[in-house]
């Protein structure tokens, strides 16, 4: 995955926990979703195949993992908050918030339902 320029400013001006957190975030999202196109929208990097599946998101105390679609995605463990018709996130407020396995299957998900 190429990573976009805006993007990494975006995360390089981050506070130290948050960048942290997105970095992993952003390499989980490249091992998970090998073929997706990182781009800059809506003041936040945003992931995408044919269609965008994912995004990075800064908040005070915390970092969250979006989903565009997220209805095709299994979430077992009921992470996924919001009350968007068509968007939901994961909320990390530390990198052990991070679970790379479920979420690396999350991803997979979403990435191949955005290509319907």
């Amino acid at each position: 995955m190429n990573q976009d320029k805006e993007a990494t400013h975006f995360i390089e001006k981050a506070g130290e926990e948050q960048r942290e957190i997105l970095k992993l975030l952003r390499n989980l999202i490249a091992q998970a979703v090998p073929e997706a196109k990182e781009q800059f929208k809506w003041n936040r990097p945003v992931y995408g195949t044919q269609k965008d599946f994912s995004y990075l998101q800064t908040a005070k105390n915390y970092v969250t993992l979006g989903f565009f679609n997220f209805k095709k995605v299994d979430d077992p463990k009921r992470l996924l908050e919001g009350t968007g018709k068509q968007m939901r996130h994961i909320k990390i407020s530390k990198k052990e918030d991070i679970k790379a396995e479920l979420f690396s299957t999350m991803l997979h998900q979403a990435a191949k339902q955005s290509g319907n």
